[in-house]
């Protein structure tokens, strides 16, 4: 829900720096660098060194942001595409695992947590591959290669999300099972967009 607004802010300092980049470090080499930095936050909440989870994160997220902007500034690729969106995912994928190993009496809110985050995944790329189909484009989160469907919650939902509870471990059952809350309601939301979307355009066949 936030992410459109975000973009608007930060776009343009990316930008700025994607003109400078030097082209002998490629977005492929950012995303790959961004997911390693991905999977060292996920240690670092398992073995409880939130400081610099936390840290990790962001610099993740900064990764994340200046890939896509270095490769709209030289040459955007399939590829490219592919390794944003699935470093996304593993990273989302892990987090709650790292709070699991932290402590087991988070299991469950996070083996619900992660449930949400595998229907929302599942509407979003389900749709993406429709919307390839039917040559549906958007620019509304920024220039991409998958048709981004809005929800409520979104990328910076989630990076919030997570900062609150890598900042307070201990309201991580409670948060994990209200957010969950909210990301289910997001599944609903795009399924019914996408049905309503999907609906009015003609068939193929």
């Amino acid at each position: 829900m936030l992410d459109p607004f975000m973009r608007r802010m930060i776009d343009p300092p990316l930008n700025g720096v994607a003109g400078i980049w030097p082209r002998k470090i490629s977005a492929n080499q950012i995303t790959i660098f961004g997911l390693v930095l991905g999977v060292a936050c996920f240690l670092a909440i398992a073995i409880n060194t939130m400081t610099a989870a936390l840290i990790l994160l962001g610099l993740n997220r900064l990764a994340d942001g200046l890939d896509g902007a270095v490769a709209r500034a030289q040459t955007p690729s399939e590829l490219g595409a592919y390794l944003d969106i699935v470093s996304d995912f593993v990273l989302w994928g892990l987090l709650p695992i790292g709070f699991i190993i932290l402590d087991s009496d988070n299991a469950i809110a996070a083996a619900v947590l992660l449930s949400s985050f595998s229907m929302s995944m599942t509407v979003f790329l389900a749709f993406a591959i429709m919307a390839e189909k039917r040559g549906l484009e958007t620019d509304i989160q920024g220039t991409k290669s998958f048709f981004y469907i809005t929800g409520l919650v979104e990328g910076t939902e989630t990076i919030a999300f997570f900062a609150i509870v890598i900042i307070w471990p201990c309201a991580f059952i409670p948060a994990a099972f209200v957010y969950a809350g909210i990301v289910y309601l997001s599944v609903i939301g795009r399924v019914a967009s996408s049905y309503l979307i999907l609906k009015e355009l003609p068939s193929n066949t």
